[in-house]
């Protein structure tokens, strides 16, 4: 079947110059945009509940733009004030540059990683000295922490926010050629809204293989996968999969 609309579980771009609007007009398709998961943040009780007292701490860990908002949150909240000389290691520069939002970028100690945890473990190796605590949601992926046990340093996890499953109900009749999704919880959340959900003719498009894996698990099929070296990126994966389907 040819393939004439596409859902992607995730916000609509905020920028004009998104790629799935450049697919949209390539591959002459329809691009909808709609989360299947999003993030609440703890308070500072189930903080504590974990035992956690950021005063503790000479470093933090940042995976993500979301553990940057939930830290200063959560800081407020207990009326913590987050020191001058608090070290910060971010996954990326992406993440790096977000601090400004709440700090004076040029006067703190800020350490990058280029993009994954493995990167950022030659960095954090070079300051065995100090006492990390790692942000996170309450879903973490296996081989971070893996990477730090391996480091041979001090460090805590603290759970500032959780990836919780948006309710779809709105979406019960409407039909999509492809269903794209970035992790395992958008496979959670569409089993959660749709628990008798068939593939039947929908293709699925996966970010990544432990999304692979989980759609896989569900009893999807995975008609598209990236990233390849042939498609780095979903919207490549997308345009490469429709003009061999649509030429048919």
């Amino acid at each position: 079947m040819k393939v004439k609309t596409i859902l992607v579980s995730q916000p609509a771009p905020t920028g004009e110059n998104s790629p799935y609007f450049e697919l949209e007009d390539k591959v002459k398709i329809k691009v909808d945009f709609r989360s299947f998961i999003h993030i609440e943040g703890v308070d500072s009780r189930e903080v504590r509940l974990q035992k956690i007292d950021f005063s503790n701490y000479s470093a933090v860990i940042l995976t993500s733009r979301n553990a940057v908002d939930h830290y200063f949150r959560i800081a407020e909240e207990m009326r913590f004030q987050v020191p001058i000389d608090m070290k910060y290691f971010c996954l990326s520069e992406a993440v790096a540059f977000y601090l400004q939002r709440y700090i004076v970028y040029r006067k703190r100690k800020i350490y990058v990683g280029v993009r994954t945890m493995t990167d950022l473990s030659k960095v954090i190796k070079k300051h065995k000295n100090e006492i990390f605590l790692l942000l996170t949601s309450d879903k973490l992926k296996v081989d971070i922490p893996k990477t730090l046990d391996k480091l041979n340093i001090k460090w805590d996890r603290a759970v500032l926010f959780k990836t919780v499953v948006t309710d779809l109900s709105d979406l019960k009749d409407v039909f999509y050629d492809i269903l794209v999704f970035f992790s395992p919880s958008g496979i959670d959340s569409l089993f959660k809204n749709y628990p008798k959900f068939k593939q039947k003719t929908t293709r699925i498009a996966v970010f990544g293989k432990t999304t692979q894996i989980a759609a896989e698990k569900a009893g999807l099929v995975c008609n598209i996968i990236a990233p390849t070296p042939e498609a780095p990126s979903m919207t490549m994966a997308l345009e490469n999969y429709i003009k061999e389907i649509n030429k048919r």
